[in-house]
């Protein structure tokens, strides 16, 4: 192997990912010749306290300094596992400005400045690989840009959040409560110290929209994604998701309708026969429906030391390989279209609402009169009595515009008759 056949590197970041990167690109040695016709030699490490120990990272390696790294022409390539969106934006726009390579799997970065910077790299002919930023180890960003360019994708579907998948298993099929089953995710290291950005959706969120710019070819940043999380799911909406054939998901979902982008993330009844229903655990998995491909679904681990290095390891040698053959630059997932994102108000849901009413005559002619007069149409009603002897109504709807559905809802919360709203889920179909 001739000695311009070694691509040097820097690793931004010795976190969790980061080790696991720096020993997966030992472990892939040998292995590096054959898939990319080169090696890989991780030069720099960049940290922010040199005098932290990191295990399996020679000290000799590490830097503070990134102007070591951005000035050494040497390092052809800069990967980036630090997260968050500063300092990594001026790293990554500086090295792409120096005519360096870039993998990142930085997904808060890319919700939101995705675009300007596959723009730059493009325009320098520079390799910008991300497949690391959504959902682990699954393959789900290169399809999006080479794979099913073929179909029209008329729906995403993404269970993309292991954390808040395991607690929701849990509560499914343990019985536990949504605080003992967040508990008991925070134990095995499943759940952050701060659940936040899990639990209400906003991690699930900055992936569907990296998803959704790839695939309908338009920008799409976080704040365009409506969020929703998981926080108010109870076990009684368990029980009755599994007495109606359901589960219950924190499902990311996009599509176009009307020439305008739907993308979200809530809470949803999924029925037991789709394919997304048996993701069960800590497990991520997307769902794609096309005109051309039809059904196709990607499943695996979605986040994790190694699952994580996995993929920005397959991204590094895609990039070496280009480097040795002269074929940087092709990134794919420019946004060439300019359609608008809904906003919630305007998409349509079907809908399972739960309410504690009292017994008294007419109660469910005056709700179903308050629907109707809201275009909601009523599907099915099921009702029981609880302890303190209210009547609990389960109702599910049709298809109904999320806004009409919100003032039947602010209608009926006002009524004298209903003594609590208990639960509002969406429903697919």
């Amino acid at each position: 192997m001739k000695k311009d056949n070694v691509i040097k590197a820097a690793l931004l970041g010795a976190g969790t990912v980061g080790s696991g990167v720096y020993a997966l690109s030992g472990m892939l040695e040998d292995e590096m010749i054959q898939k990319a016709g080169g090696k890989l030699e991780i030069k720099k490490v960049l940290v922010r306290d040199m005098t932290k120990k990191r295990d399996g990272i020679p000290q000799n390696v590490l830097t503070d300094k990134w102007d070591e790294i951005l000035n050494d022409d040497e390092i052809q390539l800069v990967i980036e596992v630090m997260g968050g969106i500063e300092p990594a934006k001026t790293y990554i726009t500086q090295a792409i400005l120096a005519g360096k390579q870039v993998v990142t799997a930085n997904k808060d970065l890319l919700a939101e400045h995705g675009q300007e910077l596959l723009s730059m790299a493009e325009e320098r002919d520079v390799d910008l690989q991300f497949e690391a930023a959504v959902a682990g180890a699954i393959p789900i960003i290169r399809p999006l840009k080479q794979n099913m360019t073929a179909s029209l994708l008329t729906e995403i579907m993404g269970i993309v959040n292991g954390t808040t998948n395991y607690i929701l298993t849990k509560m499914a099929e343990e019985g536990m409560g949504y605080e003992e089953a967040l508990e008991k995710a925070t134990e095995l290291g499943y759940a952050e110290a701060d659940p936040t950005a899990d639990v209400e959706g906003y991690d699930a969120g900055r992936k569907m929209a990296i998803m959704a710019s790839l695939a309908y070819n338009s920008e799409v940043v976080f704040s365009d994604v409506y969020t929703e999380g998981i926080t108010k799911i109870t076990a009684e909406d368990m029980y009755y998701a599994k007495e109606f054939g359901y589960v219950i998901k924190l499902v990311g979902i996009a599509k176009v309708d009307d020439g305008k982008i739907e993308v979200k993330v809530h809470p949803m009844l999924i029925p037991n026969h789709h394919p997304l229903a048996s993701v069960r655990d800590s497990f991520n998995a997307v769902f794609l429906h096309g005109d051309a491909c039809d059904d196709a679904m990607f499943m695996g681990r979605g986040a994790g030391k190694m699952p994580t290095a996995s993929a920005v390891m397959g991204d590094a040698i895609t990039v070496v390989r280009n480097i040795l053959h002269d074929n940087c630059g092709w990134n794919g997932g420019l946004a060439y279209k300019k359609m608008p994102v809904k906003k919630i108000e305007e998409t349509k849901s079907r809908f399972f609402l739960r309410l504690r009413v009292s017994e008294r005559p007419g109660t469910l002619a005056n709700i179903a009169s308050v629907m109707g007069n809201n275009d909601v149409m009523i599907d099915q009603v099921y009702s029981k009595y609880t302890k303190d002897g209210a009547q609990e109504l389960v109702i599910t709807t049709g298809f109904v515009l999320e806004q009409d559905f919100n003032n039947a809802l602010m209608i009926l919360s006002g009524m004298s008759a209903i003594k609590e709203v208990c639960g509002r889920i969406r429903v697919y179909g």
